[in-house]
């Protein structure tokens, strides 16, 4: 199947690429790679006239904001935050005209303005990357699924903190969802529109 972008109805999405959270590496691929091959990405969406989407996390000091189950495993945050955690990384932006959400769980949709933005904007396809595959990427595939966009995976431009956990994202759920490809076919993909 040929890929084929419509810059005026595409947006690309970008998970958590923020200071605190590409710092802590990743598997299959480091976090410095995925932020390569996003800034890539998100210049070539600018440069197209689309939008682009930064998403981070980020709480309130007393992080009474956050999302707090009794779980089995729960992710462990002690102690304050670093004082640049949530700032996007410098390689990817923001640059002026991008979207800055934040986010205070897993998927970008629930409790943002993400979905208003993305629909005043003519937006019907999403071109999803980040961190972590299988955490926020994957939260927010879901709810964009379930809310008709459709679905473009840059499966390069996104890594986990396991590499099985992003290839069980990769090859169970993500097919189901949408289209998985390179950064560059994606790339590729406004030449074709």
């Amino acid at each position: 199947m040929t890929l084929s972008i419509d810059p005026k109805t595409s947006a690309l999405v970008l998970i958590d690429l923020q200071q605190g959270i590409v710092a802590r590496g990743g598997a299959p691929r480091p976090g410095s790679e995925v932020v390569v091959n996003a800034a890539r990405l998100a210049n070539k969406f600018r440069e197209s006239g689309s939008t682009v989407a930064l998403v981070r996390v980020s709480f309130a000091p007393d992080r009474k904001d956050a999302v707090s189950s009794q779980v089995d495993a729960p992710f462990q945050m002690t102690g304050p935050l670093p004082p640049n955690w949530a700032e996007i990384v410098p390689e990817i932006g923001p640059k002026d005209g991008d979207l800055v959400i934040t986010k205070r769980q897993w998927g970008a949709f629930y409790g943002t303005d993400l979905d208003l933005h993305l629909r005043r904007r003519g937006v019907r396809t999403i071109v999803l990357g980040g961190i972590a595959t299988n955490f926020g990427v994957e939260s927010t595939a879901r709810d964009a699924f379930e809310r008709a966009y459709q679905l473009i995976f840059a499966e390069d431009a996104m890594t986990s903190i396991t590499a099985e956990g992003h290839a069980f994202a990769i090859q169970n759920i993500f097919p189901r969802l949408g289209l998985i490809r390179s950064t560059d076919a994606v790339m590729e993909a406004f030449a074709a529109a």
